[in-house]
């Protein structure tokens, strides 16, 4: 294929991903997804197969299970069959029997604490090989820090983006966040909010499998071209936490949200992504100093969902 065909077909199968990922407790019918990506079935199931490395129905059943550890890991008290059908399977047995297929063990006696602690070693073996330490995970109830959660509502948004995989590989995250603040200035539009975000969780899915977004908000009127996707993401309650300084602060900031904040504000994560809203462009200050403000999605757990 051409460059120019390479470029649409990513962009189109990336339409995909993100209907995948934003309807995992719908039914996602091969024929549905491809006409996302304005496919046919028959092509679509080969090219997704060959842009992304694994069949629709197998990274269907992925995303599933590892949002499944997910809500497991941060839903106390939430029943298996509540998990089942919030990832889009069809009962707690259906789930049970994938979640054995894939992890080698059924989810009630599966050891997501242990599983976590490993992924995050790897991540932190990846991000800072020489100065471990400095990434110490934050004991649940610390605060050294004096982080402060703001909750604040946000309209929906139309984002323009560039995706990142494997992005916990040396230089990738920059080069990409380069690239689209190049293409914004030259459309005016680098004025507006950066985001960057994923929808995977580093400590439940492999790093190599993980997806990074760099994006910026944009007016419904602006025009988008090349390679770049566009994402509108619906209104949301965000609760909010600004930080100013190097990477361990804010690995800090995540599990002081997740471990201490969370489990006490009578709020559940909403399945979206963790955003880092960027003060400015993404990596003004460099790639050592951060000055943004981490936002995660939630719900409030009396709310039906």
């Amino acid at each position: 294929m051409s460059d120019l065909a390479n470029l649409d077909y990513v962009t189109r199968v990336n339409r995909a991903i993100d209907h995948v990922t934003r309807h995992l407790a719908e039914p996602l019918p091969l024929e549905e997804v491809a006409r996302v990506a304005c496919f046919s079935p028959y092509h679509f199931h080969r090219i997704f197969r060959a842009l992304v490395g694994e069949t629709l129905h197998a990274f269907v059943k992925r995303v599933r299970l590892e949002r499944a550890l997910f809500l497991i890991s941060h839903g106390e008290g939430t029943s298996l069959t509540d998990v089942a059908l919030r990832c889009g399977f069809a009962s707690s047995s259906d789930f049970s029997r994938a979640f054995r297929a894939h992890y080698g063990m059924p989810p009630s006696v599966f050891d997501v604490d242990g599983f976590r602690r490993a992924r995050r070693d790897e991540m932190v073996e990846t991000l800072a090989p020489d100065d471990r330490h400095r990434l110490a995970r934050l004991h649940a109830g610390a605060n050294p820090d004096g982080f402060a959660v703001e909750l604040r509502r946000v309209p929906p948004r139309r984002v323009a983006y560039t995706r990142v995989m494997a992005p916990y590989q040396a230089g990738r995250v920059t080069a990409a966040a380069a690239t689209m603040v190049a293409w914004a200035r030259a459309r005016g539009l680098a004025g507006g909010q950066w985001l960057g975000y994923q929808w995977d969780d580093p400590e439940i899915v492999a790093l190599e499998q993980c997806r990074y977004d760099i994006g910026v908000e944009i007016s419904n009127e602006a025009r988008v071209d090349g390679d770049v996707n566009t994402v509108v993401l619906p209104a949301m309650t965000l609760a909010e936490i600004a930080i100013a300084g190097p990477i361990e602060l804010e690995l800090r900031a995540f599990d002081w949200l997740y471990t201490t904040w969370l489990p006490q504000s009578g709020y559940a994560p909403d399945h979206q992504p963790l955003f880092e809203a960027w003060n400015g462009e993404p990596f003004a200050h460099g790639d050592a100093h951060f000055e943004l403000r981490i936002q995660l999605a939630v719900v409030d757990e009396a709310a039906p969902r």
